[in-house]
């Protein structure tokens, strides 16, 4: 049987669907499973014994088109995470008799079976699992519950490279692909100051596109110039290690959360225009903060490059003394644990 799974959202929501393929393989043992993801699949997957093939999309070099005529007849099952119209009418035009997708997608009739999405505060990673529920071979004992990353011996080791010990220091990912889903400048500044304060090494982590805001942030930072800015400057692979290895994170709603996930590193969570309803919030090890009663909350699945109101609030009223109890309690649970 040949299994294929579409999931083309963000490095996120890859993540999260991990463990949907983590259960199709338990579920069906036999089968070949091929994953389509964006480029940075390859690194999310790698070491993966899950996956038997991935399929990159990259839509700055393959047209739908080409991706579905090599994807045509190949497959007798595809089951697509991913609610795009793209990802819908692409599974149908490829010839694969069952598809199986959600009621909400993008032109849902076009599945042969479709199961319920609601953002309900059921987590992403059971509400993807559901998908397997319209199966006969469906056995809620075979599901798997956790992300997967899988690192070689030598990646994990990366973290020593900048003189840091394993679980002695403390993430910071202030950036954000939306600019209300990132925490105050001033927020991220003062907690830095602290945590140094309290004789913590902090490291700073993200992507090449974070480094403007990060620079913001250090600019509201008394001691920035103690910590470790390793933003734009590790790969996305070296970025596991650094979690995986590090005593607790600090992030706002976004991919760096669901590391920490995968790899048990307890996590602080700040939330603003976005709420955990959605179902992206730390699965374990973790704590949320967050502005309840804004009437504003959500204003969006994403969030937005600017308030739709213009005041951010949701942001600016979460203080540091917040972020930094939730550091603590997020500690204490998880050494009792």
């Amino acid at each position: 049987m040949r299994i294929v799974v579409w999931q083309t959202a963000f490095l996120g929501d890859l993540i999260l669907t991990t463990p949907l393929f983590s259960s199709i393989k338990k579920m069906f043992p036999d089968s070949h499973l091929s994953v389509i993801a964006k480029p940075f699949g390859k690194d999310v997957l790698k070491n993966n014994d899950d996956i038997d093939e991935l399929i990159v999309f990259d839509k700055k070099s393959m047209s739908t088109w080409e991706l579905i005529k090599k994807i045509k007849r190949r497959f007798d099952i595809a089951i697509s995470p991913h609610r795009s119209h793209r990802a819908s009418y692409s599974l149908f035009l490829a010839r694969i008799p069952f598809r199986v997708g959600f009621d909400k997608a993008g032109f849902s009739f076009l599945y042969t079976k479709t199961v319920p999405h609601r953002f309900d505060g059921t987590h992403e990673i059971e509400r993807n699992l559901r998908l397997l529920t319209v199966f006969d071979e469906y056995d809620s004992n075979k599901l798997v519950k956790f992300p997967k990353i899988v690192l070689s011996e030598d990646e994990e080791g990366f973290y020593k490279k900048h003189g840091l010990k394993e679980k002695d220091y403390v993430l910071i990912a202030p950036g954000s692909k939306w600019e209300t889903k990132r925490w105050t400048p001033e927020g991220f500044g003062k907690v830095i100051d602290l945590l140094i304060d309290r004789g913590e090494q902090v490291v700073l982590i993200g992507s090449k596109e974070d480094i403007p805001f990060t620079e913001e942030v250090l600019g509201f930072s008394k001691k920035g110039y103690d910590a470790l800015n390793l933003v734009g400057k590790t790969s996305l692979r070296e970025t596991f290690s650094l979690i995986k290895s590090g005593k607790l994170l600090i992030s706002n709603d976004s991919a760096p959360v669901h590391i920490a996930v995968a790899f048990g590193t307890p996590v602080v969570d700040i939330y603003g225009p976005t709420v955990t309803d959605f179902g992206f919030y730390p699965y374990r090890n973790g704590k949320v903060v967050g502005i309840d009663g804004l009437e504003c909350r959500p204003c969006g699945l994403h969030g937005h490059r600017e308030c739709p109101i213009g005041t951010h609030d949701c942001m600016k009223m979460i203080k540091p003394e917040m972020v930094l109890d939730a550091v603590d309690g997020c500690i204490s649970e998880c050494l009792k644990s």
